[in-house]
């Protein structure tokens, strides 16, 4: 569709087509709306520039593939890793408070003083309400565990970019776990830490493509996720504690 006569409102270059060649916004801007703006976020996430759909697919069947193309160069084909942790972070987090889920529903803490229960409580809670910050916090500690496990493949800010990925993903099966807890049964609250065990193993080796080492990439993922999850837990019920400390102790 051309366009004669016209100048983009964003910065004023002149255009003859639907989207600026300078900085890329529609030709043909008008008040915003509602409809503008759903059009927008639709555009925004599935887009060409944005191809969430084809992310998900390759991480789903290759994602050693997706991490290798992204890292080589290809950042318009797949969807960003920061704004792909974002976005299902959110997801997981409106499923959540729809569904009134408690993730601790289960489980119990012993301790017969009560200011120390009262304490953990507070703790466990705080964790949850903030998980979001602590899954970011997640990402950067896959991430520099990748580093020291597979220090010689790539430098530290790929790992994390490749963190960010997986932790994206990790959050899909946890708000699908999620789903089958609340309403089928729930018997299996820890299977999205087991799906997400065996999907890094799978993705890790995937990704190198070593296949003179392949068990000993194998043996190192079991082992790096493990240790960077429990690095994670261990840590953010920490601070978690720690906040909750401070703040009653103020």
């Amino acid at each position: 569709m051309e366009i004669e006569g016209k100048q983009c409102k964003n910065c004023g270059t002149k255009v003859s087509a639907a989207y600026c060649p300078e900085c890329g916004q529609r030709t043909r801007i008008d008040k915003v709306t509602f409809a503008e703006t759903f059009h927008d976020f639709v555009e925004t996430v599935f887009s060409v520039d944005a191809p969430l759909l084809v992310t998900l697919r390759m991480l789903f069947t290759a994602p050693g593939r997706l991490f290798r193309e992204y890292l080589g160069g290809k950042r318009k084909t797949y969807y960003r890793p920061v704004a792909f942790f974002i976005l299902f972070s959110v997801v997981y987090l409106l499923v959540r408070a729809l569904i009134d889920f408690d993730p601790f529903q289960n489980s119990t803490i012993e301790v017969t003083d009560e200011t120390k229960k009262q304490l953990l409580l507070g703790a466990r809670n705080y964790m949850l309400s903030h998980i979001d910050k602590f899954l970011f916090v997640f990402a950067f500690t896959l991430g520099l565990f990748l580093k020291l496990f597979f220090y010689k493949s790539y430098r530290l800010a790929e790992y994390i970019a490749i963190a960010f990925y997986l932790i994206g993903f990790y959050t899909i099966v946890t708000t699908l776990n999620m789903l089958f807890i609340q309403y089928v049964t729930p018997k299996f609250q820890y299977l999205a830490i087991v799906v997400m065990h065996g999907y890094f193993c799978y993705a890790m080796l995937s990704f190198f493509r070593q296949k003179k080492y392949k068990v000993w990439v194998f043996i190192k993922s079991l082992l790096l996720f493990f240790v960077s999850m429990m690095t994670y837990a261990f840590s953010a019920f920490a601070i978690s504690f720690l906040i909750v400390w401070l703040k009653s102790s103020s």
